[in-house]
């Protein structure tokens, strides 16, 4: 599982190096290849294991190419699709299209959201757990079967 809020500082090359409780499961689940990618929700990358993107893969090759809202989802999340080995220090290179994309500068923050990592930029993600945690008391639980019998 990848979990936790993770602060990492992005070097001149614009590598970021994976937090070091995460790396033996990468380099064991995916022989230390992730897939990197868009969010096309969220001002974000999304990064996987590859094991992980293929099934995401898996579900994209279900989708009809006759589909226009389907076959943008394709074109977005497999055009930007980028692998990125993870290297002997722990790194991995995002390509600076998907950096540019996300806004992501020197100081990022690396999410875990159980099979995969979101990337952020650092003010962009205090905004939007800001605007997250504000939004959550005031927003209907009731009205999602998934959500009514959720507890802490």
């Amino acid at each position: 599982m990848l979990r936790g809020t993770h602060s990492i500082s992005l070097d001149a090359k614009g590598r970021l190096a994976i937090p070091t409780r995460f790396r033996d499961q990468c380099r064991d689940d995916a022989d230390g290849i992730l897939v990197c990618t868009v969010d096309i929700f969220e001002p974000c990358l999304l990064l996987y294991p590859l094991t992980e993107w293929e099934l995401i893969e898996k579900k994209l090759r279900s989708f009809s190419r006759m589909d226009p809202q389907e076959r943008r989802i394709q074109r977005v999340l497999l055009g930007h699709a980028a692998e990125c080995e993870l290297d002997g220090q722990g790194r991995v290179l995002l390509p600076s299209t998907l950096r540019q994309h996300a806004g992501l500068e020197k100081k990022i923050m690396l999410v875990g959201q159980l099979n995969k990592f979101e990337i952020w930029d650092a003010s962009r993600w205090q905004q939007q757990i800001n605007d997250d945690l504000q939004a959550l008391p005031h927003e209907d639980w009731g009205s999602s079967a998934r959500l009514r019998d959720f507890g802490l």
